[in-house]
């Protein structure tokens, strides 16, 4: 850090094991294959990384008239076998296709050539059944989730059911974090970093391991000009979610309004008129719509509604709501608001940890976590989280309470055979 200001570095290529077997598995078939994710969550990193290692050519589309956007790509993909200009991406498709085989293309943010010719997917649709060589990969990828399952998956796109496999790249977890940092696993502050910028890999880059947390939230938030001021008006202007209503959305879920009848209580609004908009922004990942577990949405209403990415996350939490005084707080205050904020992402770290693991709730009470117990096929694990290291005896307080508040609740008197567990900052190492 300098003069308040964090400076971007490039951080060594880490996990993504998976998606690189995926990526392996695809080029021996051919035939086409789908990236999506949202925006910085390493989608453009991985794909140059296995390019690199196994040969390829690759684009990245720019928003920009049609002439201009096929010859970016006509100059990214390297030669052809003619020197012909084409002028459509009838022209183009067809000079690929004549390319000696096997070869594999990349086309990255995809939804930006769409937007500009709508007949790019059927003409598409056509090359892929007709003229693509037999063991040659077409890529496709893009950040917007909402554009990307509407040519993939509505079944009445012209792309639908034509990729071999649909590959979703997934924010990165904590341990992959630390690793990619160089931050310990097991120190606290290590994880209110995370908390501050989620599994985002572009986050990480502005991560100095000889900072702390505060240094971190000052400089990546409320510094001059930060890194992070419009980041959530990026997000939603890639998903082609318009008007100030979802930003009014996402300020009344970053500050505690979860009930739908909450938020539109805030917003003057009748909560009929935000449903869309709460689809919307669930089908784009930026909410997260939780039921009470064990219950389904076609028999509750009970419906919670969070903001998904720990950054994103903070945003509207915490930098939305304190960015004109946090210059005047204390150090313990930004402290505690950071603390504050990683213990709504510890839950989530420890939820993912169980699989079918989720909260539950109803009148006067709440459970952190319960999931199906792994070790026991037809009990529960019911846990109590806790952001900060419990001493023996505060553990056995906690647990003592948790057996009474599943005593209380309804899903308790059902009979469920129940694991208790206490779940404090200890359980950073566990995996």
């Amino acid at each position: 850090m300098f003069g308040g200001t964090l400076w971007s570095i490039v951080l060594r290529f880490v996990n993504r094991a998976a998606e690189l077997r995926e990526l392996d598995t695809a080029a021996r078939r051919g035939g086409l294959l789908v990236v999506f994710g949202r925006r910085r969550v390493g989608k453009t990193r991985l794909l140059r990384h296995w390019l690199d290692r196994h040969g390829g050519s690759y684009s990245q589309a720019i928003e920009a008239p049609l002439d201009i956007q096929l010859q970016q790509v006509r100059s990214d993909i390297g030669p052809l076998p003619s020197e012909i200009t084409p002028k459509t991406w009838g022209e183009l498709l067809e000079l690929v296709a004549r390319r000696p085989p096997p070869w594999t293309l990349c086309l990255d943010e995809f939804p930006y050539l769409t937007e500009v010719d709508r007949s790019l997917p059927s003409r598409l649709q056509r090359w892929l059944d007709h003229e693509l060589p037999p063991g040659c990969l077409l890529v496709l990828s893009g950040s917007s989730m909402r554009m990307m399952h509407a040519q993939f998956l509505d079944r009445s796109a012209p792309l639908f059911g034509r990729a071999g496999k649909l590959l979703r790249v997934e924010p990165m977890d904590y341990r992959a974090f630390c690793s990619a940092c160089g931050l310990a696993v097991d120190e606290m502050d290590s994880f209110e970093q995370f908390a501050c910028v989620g599994g985002v890999p572009k986050y990480w880059e502005f991560i100095d391991s000889s900072n702390d947390v505060v240094g971190l939230a000052d400089a990546l938030y409320f510094g001059f000009a930060p890194f992070m001021e419009f980041e959530p008006q990026r997000l939603l202007r890639d998903e082609q979610i318009n008007g100030a209503s979802a930003l009014a959305v996402l300020e009344a879920v970053g500050r505690g309004a979860h009930r739908p009848s909450e938020v539109a209580a805030r917003l003057g609004v009748p909560q009929t008129n935000l449903s869309r908009l709460f689809a919307q922004l669930v089908d784009a990942s930026i909410l997260a719509r939780e039921l009470p577990w064990g219950e389904s949405s076609r028999t509750t209403k009970r419906v919670l509604y969070r903001v998904a990415d720990p950054a994103t996350r903070f945003w509207f939490g915490v930098y939305s709501a304190h960015r004109s005084r946090w210059p005047s707080y204390p150090v313990a205050l930004r402290r505690r608001l950071i603390h504050e904020h990683a213990s709504t992402v510890f839950e989530d770290h420890c939820r993912a940890r169980l699989p079918g693991a989720q909260r539950y709730w109803e009148a006067g009470l709440e459970l952190d976590l319960v999931a199906p117990d792994p070790e026991d096929g037809g009990g529960l694990v019911v846990a109590e989280v806790k952001w900060r290291r419990l001493s023996a005896s505060e553990r056995k307080t906690v647990a003592a309470q948790l057996r009474e508040k599943w005593s209380r609740s309804t899903i308790g008197g059902r009979g469920h055979k129940a694991r208790f567990v206490v779940l404090d900052a200890t359980s950073l190492t566990e995996k």
